[in-house]
């Protein structure tokens, strides 16, 4: 980073379950007043704005935005699939790193219907036919949904190689609901224990069972992103910045590795977060809390070696070890994650950036991290792109 940009303003709504939400000028607008609260800002101070969403019509950005203000500013519209709220925010941060702006918005929301998530545009390329494609050869499975085939599929190669057990899916997913009980926003607040992990509906026989896998939901969440000079003149939190970030996107290691772990981007994610730790001149283990992917369990320990966090093959000896959670290593998804927080796609980005700004902060109350100083965020879209956003508790 050349330049030092801070966040001085987060915000959400609580998740909820499709059907149970309001609508998504609603959900984003409260979000937005939310974090222009939080930063001690109107909308007038904002200069442009980058909003997020997957499942919405054209320009829905400037109808969500509409309800906060009308200023005349650049409002872009993002779609990254389930790194677009990361991917706004990436925009948002190279807006005020270049100068283009002092004082930027990223929001994301969604507002998606019950049922499972599926394609929109039926008489055209799939953005995912290359994955249907490798995923058809080294899976099969056509009669499970796909993202179930594709990160279920990669959990297996983990297993095949490793001998990874299901019950640690089972772990990651206990802990998962440990942390989300001490999180108001969160839309699952229930403890589960391993056992009833391993007694939900088996969706995949020795692979995975239904608590494994993360709720579709409807939400919005946003920061205001500003400048160092900017926030001085206007007396904000300048508390937390942005240390270093980086997006990738597929190599051709992701077809032809010929496993389902390239498929779902584990060199996305391992790459994006060495380029941070190469920014930011750290390693991993200079990090206290980790805000990652876990739409699945499964993605949730893939991302673990992705990460550095552990080496590869050593993600079930860092869960057995309690190294995930309050007391180990790291503390992963304090949040409660998507598997337990919920995962409205273009909101999850501006979520996770939530929770790791409060962490730093010290506001996180019972999911508080003692002497965080130093948060990862790893948000992941297949298609594909993936957003590392390391932030950073400097001194008043």
């Amino acid at each position: 980073m050349t330049s030092n940009v801070c966040v001085a303003g987060v915000g959400m709504v609580p998740f909820m379950k499709p059907g149970a939400n309001e609508s998504y000028p609603v959900m984003a607008s409260k979000a937005v007043l939310a974090a222009l609260a939080d930063a001690g800002i109107g909308y007038n101070d904002i200069q442009q704005a980058y909003v997020g969403y997957v499942y919405g019509d054209s320009t829905a950005g400037q109808r969500a935005l509409y309800e906060v203000g009308m200023t005349g500013i650049p409002v872009v519209n993002v779609n990254n699939n389930c790194s677009t709220g990361s991917t706004a925010l990436y925009l948002a941060r190279q807006a005020v790193q270049s100068g283009a702006a002092d004082c930027v918005l990223a929001l994301g929301f969604e507002q998606i219907s019950p049922g499972a998530l599926g394609s929109v545009f039926g008489d055209r390329p799939s953005p995912f036919d290359r994955f249907e494609h490798v995923t058809d050869e080294l899976v099969g499975r056509n009669d499970i949904p796909l993202a179930l085939r594709y990160f279920g599929g990669a959990g297996l190669a983990h297993m095949e190689e490793f001998g990874t057990p299901l019950n640690t899916f089972a772990k990651i997913r206990a802990k998962a609901s440990r942390h989300a009980a001490n999180n108001p926003v969160a839309l699952f607040r229930k403890e589960v224990t391993e056992e009833e992990v391993m007694a939900s509906p088996m969706v995949w026989e020795g692979v995975m069972t239904r608590l494994m896998a993360c709720p579709p939901t409807c939400g919005a969440a946003a920061a205001v992103i500003c400048s160092e000079a900017f926030a001085r003149r206007h007396g904000l939190n300048a508390m937390v910045r942005i240390r270093a970030q980086s997006m990738t996107t597929d190599r051709a290691v992701s077809f032809e590795a010929r496993d389902m772990r390239e498929v779902v981007g584990f060199s996305m994610a391992r790459d994006a977060a060495q380029q941070v730790y190469e920014a930011a001149g750290i390693g991993a283990e200079d990090v206290q809390v980790v805000e990652l992917h876990d739409c699945f369990a499964h993605n949730e320990l893939i991302s673990y070696e992705a990460l550095g966090l552990c080496p590869r093959g050593g993600a079930q000896k860092f869960v057995e070890d309690g190294d995930n959670t309050y007391g180990g290593k790291y503390v992963t998804n304090p949040s409660g994650g998507l598997l337990s927080k919920g995962h409205p796609l273009g909101a999850t980005g501006l979520a996770q950036c939530t929770e790791l700004v409060q962490q730093l902060r010290g506001q996180a109350d019972k999911r508080q991290v003692e002497g965080a100083r130093l948060a990862l965020q790893h948000n992941l879209g297949l298609g594909g792109a993936c957003v590392v956003t390391l932030y950073e508790k400097v001194s008043a």
